[in-house]
């Protein structure tokens, strides 16, 4: 059965909606009930489930049905909400400073139906918002949501280039932010390069340390540890170091003074 992969922003979730009879293509924007609101959302993907893989989700996931493809006067809609955020985050910016709230407001998203409006923001712990709903709600007269994100999600709204010359991943195909965490880089054998070109722009690491990380771990699998006394045809040694890729090791022989480097293939351990 195929289903849609639908975005409704940036920072939220992915989606999943059965396609029914529809003709869509990736990029399509279509209309879509969700958050017990009507929504608009862009297609970034199709994906093939079975039945089984269907009943196997929670009631809450199991995917509705798309309810159309986006019409010019819904794009037209859409089009109106995008030109209302600059004054909307304006308004609520206003009232975080009356409320002398710590937090940083990245985005706003108005529901397709209008009946609510979600303002996304990043803090460094936990905020009390609620006297805040209060004058957003009045102010608005619409139902108020607040999302806190990450700082990786600001920096998947609001950048542009990253340090390898090219527009981030995380704006163009990564559709849902992994885990990515400093033995990922040790493993890779790039932690010696320091945080800092190893960041990203969000200031955490970077996302693409993850795209090789599964044919490292594979690679790995048949090193001895590190300290290990191996054979290798000079002789004896202690295992000082791997070489991944290059399938091979450094070992210092137990002359003490020699150090040699041998593939992987030519050692007993």
């Amino acid at each position: 059965m195929k289903v849609a992969e639908i975005q409704l922003n940036l920072w939220d979730r992915i989606y999943r909606y059965l396609i029914g009879e529809l003709v869509l293509s990736l990029g399509d924007y279509v209309v879509i009930e969700a958050n017990q609101n009507l929504e608009i959302g862009k297609i970034t993907g199709f994906a093939d489930m079975d039945e089984k893989d269907l009943k196997k989700l929670p009631e809450e996931e199991q995917p509705k049905t798309i309810i159309r493809k986006a019409t010019l006067n819904d794009l037209e809609v859409l089009e109106v909400n995008e030109k209302s955020k600059e004054q909307s985050m304006e308004i609520c910016r206003k009232y975080i400073e009356k409320n002398q709230l710590e937090m940083k407001l990245i985005d706003v998203q108005f529901s397709f139906d209008g009946k609510k409006i979600t303002f996304a923001f990043i803090a460094d712990g936990r905020i009390d918002f609620r006297p805040l709903v209060k004058d957003l709600t009045r102010n608005f007269q619409k139902n108020i949501r607040l999302q806190q994100l990450g700082v990786r999600d600001e920096a998947k709204i609001n950048g542009d280039i990253g340090s390898c010359g090219i527009i981030q991943c995380c704006k163009t195909h990564l559709k849902e932010l992994g885990n990515v965490n400093a033995e990922q880089a040790e493993l890779q054998q790039v932690s010696h390069r320091g945080a800092e070109r190893l960041s990203g722009i969000c200031g955490r690491l970077k996302c693409c340390l993850r795209y090789e990380n599964d044919l490292y771990k594979e690679l790995s699998e048949k090193f001895p540890a590190l300290g290990t006394l191996v054979k290798t045809p000079r002789g004896k040694g202690e295992v000082l170091e791997w070489h991944i890729l290059k399938q091979s090791v450094r070992v210092k022989l137990l002359d003490q003074e020699t150090i040699v480097e041998v593939p992987l293939e030519s050692i007993n351990h």
